[in-house]
């Protein structure tokens, strides 16, 4: 079974659609993100037009900030201030990663807890680790999105050994935390950089989920047969073929795990849209929570 991200953030949208236009007729006016995207990464610059088409495709206004890779920490700090205070925004999205220069923790931190939509802040992290959320909490958006996924398949997580390859802020360590929580009852085993040997790990789970960004560090002979596959990687690979002289590519080597895995998501086209499905969903929940 191939897990199509389009077609369930498709679903999740048109959902959207109706609670956008509810919020239009009852306060005049549509849910609005406001996105910073501090320099020219071409992969930032790609997310955030992606982000801007979804708004536009659920009814969500966004109000964007461009900055040179150059810009002061103050001026990115104040920016966020002013839209904390700004009761037209709802929510509030900082582009990472920032050019290397700036402290993405500080940054992240000034933003409002009510309008994280990306749902990295300490406030919302915290609730997350001690399950502390329900479905109108703003959790982080791609570990979000990949439990809605495997919902909408109807693939169930309890009492599954599911293995996270990747132990970051934004995808490893909190899908790790929803999975443990009493609705999934998964037992989560997570590998990293500095773990001797991921196969023996990687080969008794029931659901393997890489979130690393190496291309086929998954290889069939490390998973059992019929185990669920997500593939949270997005690498672009040199392809002189292609007219952009690059593919894409995810972490799994995804032929050679398709005939062996029961389940699997594609790159491009599986967790992707499902990451921007989950912020203008975060944000429509901003929005109604907010008013």
């Amino acid at each position: 079974m191939i897990l199509s991200g389009r077609e369930v953030a498709s679903a999740v949208k048109k959902e959207l659609s109706s609670r956008t236009a509810e919020f239009l007729e009852k306060y005049g006016r549509r849910p609005l993100l406001a996105v910073i995207l501090a320099g020219n990464n071409p992969a930032s610059l790609t997310y955030v037009s992606g982000k801007q088409k979804a708004c536009d495709e659920t009814g969500i206004d966004h109000r964007d900030f461009f900055f040179d890779a150059d810009v002061s920490r103050q001026t990115l700090v104040q920016t966020i201030k002013e839209l904390n205070e700004d009761k037209s925004v709802d929510g509030i999205l900082v582009q990472l990663p920032l050019p290397n220069h700036e402290d993405e923790e500080l940054i992240i931190n000034t933003i409002a807890p009510e309008k994280d939509v990306d749902g990295f802040t300490p406030s919302n992290v915290g609730k997350l680790l001690l399950g502390q959320i329900g479905h109108e909490d703003l959790v982080a958006c791609t570990p979000k999105g990949i439990l809605r996924m495997l919902d909408y398949y109807k693939i169930c997580t309890d009492s599954k050994n599911i293995c996270i390859l990747g132990r970051s802020n934004i995808v490893g360590k909190p899908m790790a935390a929803l999975l443990m929580q009493r609705d999934r009852n998964a037992t989560v085993t997570v590998c990293h950089s500095l773990t001797d040997n991921i196969v023996p790990h990687v080969k008794i789970a029931d659901i393997v989920i890489s979130a690393v960004g190496k291309p086929g560090i998954v290889t069939a002979d490390m998973i059992k047969e019929g185990a669920v596959i997500i593939d949270v990687g997005m690498n672009r690979i040199p392809d002189s073929s292609k007219k952009s002289g690059y593919r894409l590519t995810g972490d799994v080597d995804y032929q050679s795990c398709l005939e062996k895995a029961s389940a699997i998501t594609p790159v491009p086209g599986g967790v992707g849209p499902m990451t921007i499905a989950m912020l203008m969903e975060n944000t429509v929940i901003a929005a109604f929570r907010n008013r």
